[in-house]
């Protein structure tokens, strides 16, 4: 690291935990963030001020006004322009150290293992549950990384998910919500209002898993799922078991054990 960049994460470095070497993993990595929405916003902010080195923001979106009650890296001039190359923006000039890259796209299963194949680890914040199963099975393929996190009216919850590094006792996304719940239960904001600093506690829980995984650092949520009630103020964890039946990820014990 230069002097600038001392300078700039002396606070992390003066950690013991994390140090020089840790710093240095931090600016290594690469990170896709899926999602710059309310959630997306504190992630991409908090990972560029931490100095991840790269990191793509896939978002097909542009902005709204009524986005800029939560979604707090944009600005009211930003309305209509699209999210992904807004937020590559504003991260370049929160950090101009690190490399952001907008790609103006939706996931798809048919683009997902493209688009999570260059990076080292997934976190999406996305509204829709085919995109997380898209991801789901990419990154179970390419054996990365996944935190998810939600959010809905004043509450919110984040996990991560990584079935691969214990078959069969690890969960994947799909362990959790094996098919797509129907349309009035699932949780709509554009419906039902979400109060926008839900948003940023969640966003920044959701950064920081990001942040141990690359450090490997502390006990992570893989097996766990964070719940945050904002109107009680508590945050409780659950545990989640694999499906041994899950489409997705039942079968890589038998993988393993081949």
């Amino acid at each position: 690291m230069d002097q600038e960049q001392r300078e700039r994460y002396a606070r992390h470095i003066l950690l013991k935990e994390v140090g020089g070497q840790g710093q240095q993993k931090l600016l290594s990595a690469r990170v896709l963030l899926v999602g710059a929405g309310g959630l997306g916003a504190p992630i991409l902010e908090y990972l560029a001020a931490a100095g991840v080195g790269t990191i793509g923001v896939c978002d097909d979106d542009t902005v709204s006004l009524s986005n800029l009650q939560r979604q707090v890296i944009f600005h009211t001039e930003d309305v209509g322009r699209a999210k992904a190359s807004a937020a590559a923006d504003f991260a370049a000039r929160l950090n101009p150290g690190v490399e952001v890259f907008p790609l103006q796209t939706r996931v798809t299963h048919e683009n997902a293992l493209a688009l999570v194949s260059g990076y080292d680890l997934v976190v999406e914040g996305v509204d829709n549950f085919e995109t997380r199963y898209a991801l789901n099975a990419a990154c179970i393929a390419s054996r990365k990384t996944m935190i998810s996190a939600a959010i809905g009216r004043f509450e919110g919850q984040v996990s991560t998910f990584k079935p691969f590094m214990q078959p069969g006792v690890l969960p994947c996304y799909r362990c959790l919500v094996p098919e797509e719940p129907p349309r009035e239960a699932q949780v709509n904001c554009a419906e039902e209002g979400v109060l926008g600093a839900v948003a940023g506690v969640i966003g920044a829980l959701a950064a920081m898993e990001v942040i141990k995984e690359v450090l490997d650092l502390g006990e992570g949520l893989s097996g766990r799922l964070l719940i945050y009630d904002g109107l009680a103020a508590t945050i409780r964890t659950v545990a989640l078991p694999a499906d041994p039946a899950c489409p997705d990820c039942g079968d890589l014990k038998e993988q393993a054990s081949a």
